[in-house]
């Protein structure tokens, strides 16, 4: 009987019933339904956050499109599902607070890189986001950051503006910040997922 293989394993089982490698991610084995489960599971700020419910990630990528296209509202659809899935790479790797990303290094950026490229690829999206795109849902993301730790993890708002900057074009009334069950979560992120999806079908058939 041969000896069993000491390598680690390096794939995620999805409940899709998808195995996704970890090292050479393949966009054939990328589901929506897969990130949208694993990206409202997995918690912002640690789960250090108030309420009854996780701030999850799916929530914060919702807030983050939603802000993306207040500073940008001639956002194209493709933008637009680019700002929706920023965080992608999270539903399988997690959500690393900044402090602990600055230990691990260079090598859990390549993980997310790969992941990200193989997200972009499964849903017709450029492998490697223009920078200025990447700046403003950058931008976009530093806003519901600074939200977020000032209404839900307790940072004062001078702390808050020195780890994200004081934000511009969008005020605290503009976002839903609730923090909501999963499952509710899971639908919002598919629903918008597939509304972008609809005008990215529209803008297809225009060209």
């Amino acid at each position: 009987m041969p000896a069993a293989s000491t390598s680690p394993r390096a794939w995620q089982r999805m409940l899709s019933g998808r195995r996704l490698d970890l090292i050479d991610p393949s966009p054939l084995d990328i589901e929506i339904g897969d990130i949208a489960h694993g990206l409202a599971r997995v918690a912002r700020w640690n789960g250090q956050t108030t309420g009854n419910h996780a701030f999850s990630v799916a929530q914060h990528s919702v807030v983050v499109e939603e802000i993306f296209r207040r500073l940008r509202p001639s956002a194209s659809a493709d933008e637009c599902l680019v700002a929706l899935l920023h965080d992608a790479p999270e539903y399988v790797i997690g959500d690393m607070i900044s402090p602990f990303k600055a230990i691990m290094g260079g090598d859990y950026k390549k993980v997310e890189k790969r992941l990200e490229e193989a997200v972009h690829l499964r849903f017709g999206l450029a492998p490697a986001m223009p920078k200025a795109l990447k700046a403003l849902i950058k931008r976009a993301d530093r806003i519901s950051a600074f939200f977020e730790a000032t209404e839900l993890a307790g940072f004062s708002e001078s702390e808050a503006e020195k780890l994200f900057g004081r934000p511009r074009g969008v005020s605290r009334d503009m976002v839903s910040l609730d923090p909501l069950p999963a499952t509710h979560v899971q639908g919002e992120f598919v629903r918008r997922f597939e509304a972008i999806e609809a005008l990215r079908g529209h803008d297809k058939k225009r060209a």
